[in-house]
């Protein structure tokens, strides 16, 4: 098992309408194709910050459901076409990490 940390920027002023996208579309979205949704973050002095994580058991099952999600006629057409407005994607950072022993995650 591993998670997904994923910090984004957001454009000036696009933060609000950011969180209100991932929380009524793409998080739903996600969630329906088989996604584990951890935590959903908002940077308390940087008011461009979104952070979100995800969880997957394997690399074949997140390989899986990069498939379903982000190959979708739905994500392709409707989805994806909006996030460029709203987020700054060459500043994205994803990292993959694991819980260590002592973490409420697992």
């Amino acid at each position: 098992m591993f998670l997904e940390l994923r910090q984004y920027t957001t454009h000036p002023g696009q933060r609000s309408n950011w969180v209100k996208y991932m929380e009524e579309v793409i998080i739903p979205f996600q969630v329906l194709k088989g996604m584990v949704i951890v935590g959903s973050f908002t940077g308390e002095q940087d008011e461009n910050l979104y952070v979100w994580i995800r969880r997957f058991e394997s690399e074949s099952e997140r390989e899986r459901l990069y498939e379903a999600v982000y190959q979708s006629d739905e994500w392709l057409n409707n989805i994806g076409p909006k996030i460029p407005d709203m987020l700054d994607r060459e500043k994205m950072v994803i990292t993959r990490i694991e819980p260590t022993a002592a973490s409420v995650i697992h």
